[in-house]
């Protein structure tokens, strides 16, 4: 009977170990992973339109009402240059994790295909393209 443990030697799936080091995070990366899950619920659009309205209400408080507008557009400028690059950060590790599960897919789908291909030689032309594939976006 066959086991159904997955093999250790990670070296026949560059998928599996490609993902070996994934567990050693950076501070920089946990600190994206908590940004952008915080800017994406609904207390930071609260505290978004709690600092629009302070701003909007402070008016009479400003001597020059081209500062008061400097301040909002400073202050807001500030804020979304940081939002995008965090947001972009945590959408481009999404986007790689989102095709390791694709390239783990398939190299399923070629072991599945290679070993059928014996009885179906149709396959064999069909596991070789798919195999090629595995792994295309980092060769382009």
């Amino acid at each position: 009977m066959a086991s159904s443990k997955p093999p250790s030697d990670t070296a026949d799936r560059p998928a599996a170990a490609s993902r070996a080091g994934a567990d050693q995070r950076t501070f920089f990366d946990r600190f994206v992973e908590s940004a952008y899950l915080r800017v994406s619920h609904t207390p930071f659009f609260m505290c978004c339109i709690v600092l629009v309205v302070v701003w909007f209400v402070s008016a009479p408080l400003w001597d020059d009402l081209k500062i008061w507008q400097t301040v909002i557009h400073t202050v807001v400028g500030v804020i979304t240059l940081l939002l995008i690059a965090l947001l972009e950060n945590a959408g481009r590790r999404a986007e790689e994790s989102a095709q390791e599960k694709l390239n783990v897919i398939a190299e399923a789908l070629a072991a599945l295909m290679e070993s059928r291909a014996i009885e179906d030689p149709d396959l064999e032309e069909a596991h070789k393209r798919l195999s090629d594939a595995v792994g295309l976006e980092e060769r382009h």
